[in-house]
């Protein structure tokens, strides 16, 4: 897999989505804000910077002024209601569509991701669109083949990422359970944009379903591998799939070589999707062996 390094389309997407936390907040500190993430840019975008390292040192000083750990707070109890909702709809998709069904629901949950781009910033936006995301398939589809990698494997690593989509992971979790491979399942170890965290596992029963329950350490956008537990770790190097959600793991783990790795995203990013070799605006499952 190739770095992804920060984009010069990053930039506007950033500020639009610092903006969006201050509004969230404290629409006064909206200059500050600004300032900092443009002194922040100012240092560090250069070649080969990483995005996702770029953009935990942004959002941690954007939180540090804003006064708070978790300015999405509000915004992910209203994902977790829609996603609550649209429940029963999605466990009839994964009755008649089995594990490919579980997937796209999977997939569909991923637009609960609020901040960057204006036609998708309320969760409202995926009981409206759910029908038709999964309607549309899958823009890449490695589905066949990762499905054979769980049925054959007997460990497997998952890395969930929004609130809200985290409800719809749990039936991707039961299906993938079904193979009766050890299960990981790995969510934030801090607050951190719209990501699940221990919080969001425990109430939706992920330490039941799952063997093995972790937490990625710390804060951080996508993954800081130097705070993943040793243990975790030396499973990366041995699982025999990894399934990761969503960019900023996809930003995370492009940066590394672990294999096999399938991820499962909606590509509601022009440079993510090109680094991905995928079509923007799709769902994607993707596996890179």
């Amino acid at each position: 897999m190739n770095d992804l390094e920060l984009h010069p389309n990053c930039v506007p997407c950033v500020l639009k989505r610092v903006l969006f936390e201050a509004r969230l907040v404290d629409p006064s500190k909206e200059r500050e804000v600004v300032e900092n993430v443009l002194d922040i840019l100012s240092e560090d975008f250069e070649e080969g910077a990483v995005s996702a390292e770029i953009a935990t040192k942004i959002h941690g000083k954007v939180y540090e002024i804003l006064g708070t750990d978790d300015p999405y707070h509000e915004l992910k109890k209203r994902s977790n209601m829609v996603a609550e909702k649209l429940l029963p709809k999605a466990k009839k998709l994964v009755k008649k569509k089995g594990f490919r069904g579980a997937v796209l629901a999977s997939i569909a949950g991923n637009v609960l991701d609020f901040g960057y781009r204006d036609d998708m910033n309320t969760p409202e936006y995926l009981e409206k669109e759910f029908d038709n995301i999964v309607a549309e398939g899958l823009g890449w589809d490695d589905i066949d083949e990762i499905e054979e990698l769980v049925e054959k494997g007997e460990d497997i690593v998952f890395f969930t990422d929004n609130t809200g989509e985290v409800v719809f992971d749990t039936l991707l979790m039961e299906r993938i359970k079904e193979y009766d491979v050890h299960l990981t399942v790995v969510v934030k170890g801090e607050p951190i944009l719209t990501d699940a965290t221990m919080d969001d596992a425990i109430k939706y029963d992920i330490d039941e379903i799952a063997d093995q329950l972790e937490t990625t350490g710390g804060y951080a956008v996508g993954v800081d591998f130097n705070k993943l537990d040793s243990e975790l770790l030396r499973k990366l190097e041995e699982t025999d799939l990894i399934i990761a959600k969503g960019m900023a793991n996809w930003e995370s783990f492009s940066e590394k070589d672990y294999r096999p790795i399938a991820f499962l995203t909606r590509s509601k990013c022009k440079p993510v999707s090109k680094t991905m070799g995928v079509p923007y605006n799709v769902n994607v499952a993707k596996l890179f062996q």
